[in-house]
């Protein structure tokens, strides 16, 4: 007999999706193009460049990592593209909202569109930690209140305690990581200490997978600096930071394929740390980017990151899995939250080595522990009330047996044929 999955979702993705884009689309009649914006010290050509980078980054690297379980790649990179096109307008909005009321209008150019794809990012981090155990609906819901959330965390750090604004958005790592652990925590269903017969991987899956963390390896670099200029003028800051992430990023990548093979059982390499715990360097010194200045400092973050990632995919996960009900698909707890909260710790590190008094250093240590504190907080609070929002049963979740699988929302004629 065909297995029954879940009902159509025709009456709750396709209202939420045409009243989003339609109020959008309302929204974005108060929005205006910047004409004649020179970036800084960049033209237009080269700063469309890096734009596109990190839109690379965005759709193509989130979208074919999302694709390693064996039956959820339609909906691993299907809904990446889904979510990543909704929500980059949803930010462009909320990143607005102060010119709005200023001026009335919403300005529109390409720096906006880069903090737009960074804020994306971060959502897109927060579900990959409930890969698989959602529906597009929970998805769009989840993005929409976590792009919110990092936007209000961003004002308040800036509004209160004078943060810089790269330094605001390169938390997006921990805000989208510890939002998603709330969230996979709240949604946490029996029976997952057993692992899922569908949450696995096979060669072909794998990959596409694979190609993703390419995408995401080679333009790191553009993510990590195509905002740097925004807060200093020196050229040689932005150059420093494409060069200190490329060194952390390759170091980090050698360092994850050795302590892969290190704590593997039979002394093989394990494909998931491959995967992710490669760019973890990246992860780490985009945080602490703005203290870094020597090139064995960013291979040391690096290396660190690596051996944190890899460790704690390999023995973290479980833990969280087992002693805290905390089911986290991609593991975005040891790639994204534990490498940001060093690079957040090298910073603090590096700042008070560098200044020139004690008052600076302690005044500096206390802001910079208060930027985490809320940080960590907001981000866990939105995830906690936004996964209680997603537990009602309006939205039709899938069923447990029904997790991991395309079949729930995507058409299969050739299987229909059969059956």
């Amino acid at each position: 007999m065909a297995p029954q999955y879940a009902q159509s979702l025709r009456f709750r993705l396709l209202p939420l999706l045409f009243f989003l884009q339609t109020g959008f689309i309302v929204v974005f009649r108060y929005v205006e193009i910047e004409q004649n914006v020179q970036t800084k010290q960049h033209a237009f050509t080269n700063y469309y460049a890096e734009f596109q980078d990190v839109h690379v980054m965005v759709i193509l690297g989130f979208g074919f990592l999302a694709t390693f379980l064996v039956r959820y790649s339609f909906s691993g990179a299907g809904f990446t593209l889904l979510v990543a096109a909704m929500a980059v307008q949803w930010a462009v909005i909320l990143n607005g909202v102060e010119s709005m009321y200023h001026r009335g209008k919403i300005g529109i150019n390409m720096r906006s569109l880069v903090v737009a794809e960074m804020c994306t990012a971060s959502s897109l981090i927060a579900i990959g930690a409930v890969l698989g155990k959602t529906n597009p609906v929970h998805l769009l819901l989840i993005a929409l209140l976590e792009i919110s959330g990092f936007v209000l965390n961003g004002w308040l750090l800036q509004t209160f305690l004078k943060v810089q604004f790269l330094n605001t958005i390169m938390l997006l790592h921990i805000f989208g990581a510890f939002f998603g652990l709330m969230l996979s925590w709240v949604l946490y269903r029996q029976g997952s200490e057993q692992q899922h017969e569908k949450e696995k991987i096979d060669r072909k899956t794998g990959l596409f997978s694979v190609m993703g963390t390419l995408f995401l390896w080679m333009f790191w670099p553009s993510f990590n600096s195509v905002l740097v200029e925004v807060d200093h003028l020196d050229r040689g800051r932005n150059l420093r930071a494409v060069y200190s992430t490329y060194l952390a990023l390759a170091v980090s990548a050698v360092t994850a394929a050795g302590f892969s093979v290190l704590t593997s059982p039979q002394g093989k390499l394990n494909l998931f740390h491959i995967q992710r715990c490669t760019f973890a360097g990246g992860v780490a010194i985009g945080v602490a980017m703005s203290a870094v200045h020597l090139p064995w400092v960013a291979m040391a973050i690096g290396f660190a990151a690596a051996l944190i990632s890899t460790l704690g995919s390999r023995y973290i996960k479980p833990l969280m899995l087992f002693a805290f009900e905390c089911h986290d698909t991609c593991g975005v707890l040891s790639v994204h939250g534990l490498p940001g909260i060093l690079g957040w710790m090298v910073q603090l590190l590096l700042q008070i080595a560098d200044s020139d008094d004690l008052t600076t250093a302690v005044r500096f240590a206390v802001f910079h522990i208060c930027t985490l504190l809320i940080t960590l907080s907001l981000s866990m609070i939105l995830g906690l009330i936004t996964g209680f929002l997603l537990k009602c049963d309006f939205w039709r979740p899938p069923q447990n047996k029904k997790c991991f699988d395309d079949q729930a929302f995507w058409e299969f004629p050739h299987l229909a044929g059969k059956r």
